[in-house]
């Protein structure tokens, strides 16, 4: 890919999606698949938004068993094993521990016929069935957490995910498969004709250009955004969406270490959150408050943090973390449907809305990152109805099978291999990379690690580090900017590594070096340079202005 190229002032496809995200990347793959011409936009990155700022879990939903909703769970472990099957380097098992206290609402024997049930649903296909610990063996697997008081803990298995790269690989299967993928472009306008929505006026961010792209069908996939892009024509529909704020803070795991995802309740409101393990790392969250304003200046506040750290106290009441040990922290808008206003014309499921707007315009909101494939697939089963029942030609169509062709780090994935099996072959294919730089590109990109590395058999000084004693390096620069729809450095430092929420000064050491790289890929004179140079200490800035308040 390289440098970026002009566009076509007019493009014509059978559906636009106009969103980035993990729904939006999903439908753009489902459709693309099937032999659709499609068309993706985006004003920010490959989940330049909420897509990269979850709790970066893929899980059935346990507490949906408490709720009676059994079949959305069977619905989302069955989910969860296609995704550890299509890209197991980025759906990995992750052991969780749900501590039980002596005032716990459920008690231990309740939890476990829970346990049983969640298992069941899974077919008992799940990672591996659960175990239950005494309160003794619970505090030798986790010895910092509280003692008083426990009586014991199951632990069971769901899975981690990289949010942001299942996001894009997702998105780089559907170019694959011939979509169009036009990041950090803005949608200013829809076309209209007869009343009827026939594409949108674009505008690309980075070079300034104006096009125009056509399509039988367009598809709203912007997610907390949804209302908004529904109001581009200047009316106000009613609003769909209740957007809610959570956000995750980042701590060194040596301050918060713990083995297994700790599931936590908050002792002052009994709100969920997770303490996870994450390498060198360990992140805590999330939060739930309502959100109202521009989901893209979402930003953590004191106030959040301190919630946080409260409750991380008194689950892990020897350690006493403070503010000063927070790392990073992200926040995103969850585009949660209100399904009082959804309309009689629309589908609402317990987690997702598709809706047919009166103009045509196709409108999915709401649903969780697990299920992302299955909301893809049905998502363009309305599409391609919308087209037959407005007199649309519809192209010779061909199964998806999404659940079957494997994302592209997976693809060569040996037969009951591993990350550590595919580090193997990275080390053997580079043996100057150090063992831990070559788990972390298997856990990044999987067999691709393979031709991350042969950028370096060219060019050796590929292999440095970006920051000194981590083990990010240029060679992931370079092909982010070839092969990953990379355009600016945060989306660089953001998504494509994870320096942002990783290194203790948030890459900022890296910044003129990553900027280099990608302006040497992109073609950027030297004051575009800078600019994204100074865009991303900014964005970094912002995310810490909580240390302020």
């Amino acid at each position: 890919m390289g440098q970026r190229t002009p566009n076509p002032s007019r493009l014509d496809v059978d559906l636009l999606i106009i969103g980035g995200g993990i729904t939006g990347a999903g439908a753009a793959r489902d459709a693309a698949r099937r032999g659709l011409r499609v068309a993706v936009v985006d004003r920010d990155d490959i989940a330049g938004g909420t897509s990269s700022r979850s709790s970066k879990l893929v899980h059935g939903g346990l507490r949906y068993l408490e709720q009676g909703e059994v079949s959305l769970v069977f619905e989302a472990v069955a989910e969860r094993r296609i995704l550890q099957e299509i890209a197991p380097h980025l759906v990995q098992p992750l052991p969780f521990l749900l501590p039980v206290f002596e005032d716990s609402r459920r008690s231990l024997f309740t939890i476990n016929i829970g346990m049983w049930l969640y298992d069941g649903l899974s077919l008992f296909r799940s990672p591996k069935f659960h175990t239950k610990l005494n309160a003794k063996r619970v505090l030798e697997v986790e010895p910092t957490l509280r003692a008083a008081g426990l009586k014991g803990a199951p632990v069971y298995y769901d899975c981690a995910t990289d949010d942001a790269r299942l996001t894009l690989e997702t998105m780089l299967d559907a170019e694959r498969c011939g979509a169009e993928i036009r990041t950090h472009t803005n949608v200013t306008g829809l076309i209209r004709k007869d009343g009827r929505v026939v594409g949108a006026e674009t505008t690309d961010l980075l070079s300034g250009e104006h096009h125009q792209i056509h399509a039988r069908i367009v598809l709203n996939a912007t997610g907390p955004w949804s209302d908004a892009t529904r109001a581009l024509d200047g009316n106000q529909p009613p609003e769909r969406m209740r957007p809610t704020k959570g956000i995750h803070i980042v701590l060194d795991a040596t301050r918060v270490p713990v083995n297994h995802a700790i599931v936590c309740l908050h002792p002052k409101d009994g709100r969920v959150f997770f303490t996870i393990p994450w390498g060198a790392q360990t992140y805590i969250g999330t939060t739930d408050t309502d959100f109202s304003g521009d989901p893209g200046d979402v930003v953590a506040d004191a106030e959040d943090i301190h919630y946080l750290l409260e409750a991380t106290n008194d689950y892990f009441p020897d350690i006493n973390v403070g503010p000063e040990d927070v790392i990073a922290t992200w926040a995103g808008v969850r585009p949660l449907v209100s399904e009082e206003n959804a309309g009689d014309e629309s589908s609402v499921s317990r987690e997702h809305l598709i809706a047919i707007e009166p103009d045509g315009m196709v409108t999915i909101a709401g649903g969780k990152l697990t299920t992302y494939r299955r909301m893809g697939a049905e998502v363009v089963d309305t599409v391609i109805e919308s087209m037959k029942r407005e007199g649309h030609p519809v192209p010779e169509l061909r199964m998806a099978e999404t659940d079957l062709n494997p994302l592209p780090g997976a693809v060569g994935w040996p037969e009951g291999g591993t990350c550590d099996t595919v580090a193997d072959l990275v080390l053997a294919a580079c043996p100057s990379l150090s063992r831990d730089a070559a788990v972390l590109l298997a856990n990044t990109y999987g067999m691709r690690a393979l031709d991350v590395v042969d950028l370096i058999t060219h060019d050796s000084s590929l292999a440095t580090p970006l920051v000194p004693g981590r083990t990010e390096i240029e060679a992931q620069v370079i092909w982010a900017a070839r092969e990953e729809l990379a355009g600016t450095v945060s989306d660089v430092m953001v998504r494509r590594t994870q320096l942002f929420f990783r290194d203790r000064d948030q890459g900022l050491a890296a910044v003129d070096r990553v900027a280099d790289l990608l302006g040497a890929e992109l073609g950027w004179p030297d004051d575009q340079r800078n600019r994204h140079a100074d865009a991303y200490r900014a964005e970094v800035e912002w995310s810490r202005r909580w240390r302020a308040e």
